[in-house]
């Protein structure tokens, strides 16, 4: 009986240092070739056509999956970059190419529109969060028009996707010409609004101009069937008004710096001086940051950051 238990005790005394000895060879091996991180946000299977396959008849379950990890992704990019700081004023095609912040939003988009290929909103969100100017978003109107003309393939009746490339053409690239043909035929699409073929017309002869643009995000506003698409549309407009503003703020800035011999430089200089009772504040209440040389901008911290790089008419032909 004594030898058993000696025995027993002998194995488990083995067993325990053969375990300390895995555990610091692991370790080891560890420190010596350690591996490799791991992306939360990778996407390891890209192909949508083999996750239909393999989904089955959960392709549209499969979708909503994917769109809603689109979704958190869009948002968890821009929470990053937020919190981020940036250059002043970064080129926003430059910036977005080099950030990779967002290198996963069309994989999963893409992903989304081929297990449904009846998917409107990812369709039409999806081209959104492509195109905004980085930081808002990828700054990728190139994949945006892919997107969309994916979905226009699938649906050839939602004219709206091919009015949604005009307007990433206008809105994002400033090809006016682009975005008149885009809207021509959006307008020949049969059920379209009748105001697309007279709205590529003016695209056409005038490019654009800061009245012409908010007038369109007003009709995109009108025909929008979805809510976000609508309170897209109330955001951009809001950003002209805040550039209304600061083109009237500016004027009077400019008028002091006449007076003064130079720019004011601070607010509390300007307050002094009696131009403003107070800090003036964009539409959405932030105040207005006032640089060294005297030019207001929004603040970063405004929900209207990044304000909009305005389109410019044609030039005569």
């Amino acid at each position: 009986m004594k030898r058993t238990l000696v025995g027993a005790f002998g194995a488990i005394a083995l067993a325990g240092a053969l375990l300390v000895a895995a555990i610091q060879v692991q370790a080891a091996r560890e420190r010596e070739y350690p591996p490799p991180q791991v992306d939360e946000d990778a996407v390891y299977i890209t192909s949508g056509s083999a996750l239909r396959r393999l989904s089955g008849a959960y392709n549209a379950l499969a979708a909503d999956l994917y769109w809603i990890r689109a979704i958190q992704y869009y948002g968890a990019a821009k929470a990053r970059l937020a919190e981020r700081p940036l250059a002043p004023d970064p080129p926003p095609m430059l910036a977005a190419v080099e950030s990779k912040e967002f290198s996963q939003l069309y994989t999963l988009l893409d992903i989304t529109t081929t297990l449904d290929p009846m998917f409107d909103i990812a369709y039409r969100f999806g081209s959104v969060f492509l195109a905004e100017a980085y930081p808002a978003g990828a700054a990728r109107a190139d994949l945006a028009v892919k997107l969309l003309e994916k979905g226009f393939r699938a649906r050839p009746d939602k004219w709206q996707y091919l009015e949604d490339i005009g307007f990433v053409y206008y809105w994002y690239v400033h090809d006016y010409r682009q975005a008149a043909e885009w809207f021509q035929k959006a307008g020949e699409v049969p059920g379209a609004p009748v105001w697309l073929k007279p709205l590529a017309a003016a695209t056409l002869s005038q490019g654009g101009d800061r009245q012409s643009s908010r007038a369109m995000w007003e009709r995109i506003r009108q025909s929008a069937d979805i809510g976000w698409l609508k309170r897209s549309a109330d955001h951009h407009i809001l950003q002209f008004l805040a550039l209304d503003q600061i083109d009237a703020l500016q004027s009077r800035l400019d008028a002091l710096a006449k007076t003064r011999g130079g720019p004011a430089g601070d607010w509390g200089a300007v307050l002094r001086a009696g131009v403003f009772p107070r800090i003036p504040t964009d539409p959405s209440g932030a105040p207005y940051e006032l640089t060294s040389d005297g030019r207001v901008r929004v603040s970063r911290s405004s929900e209207l950051f990044p304000l909009p790089v305005e389109p410019q008419r044609l030039p005569p032909r």
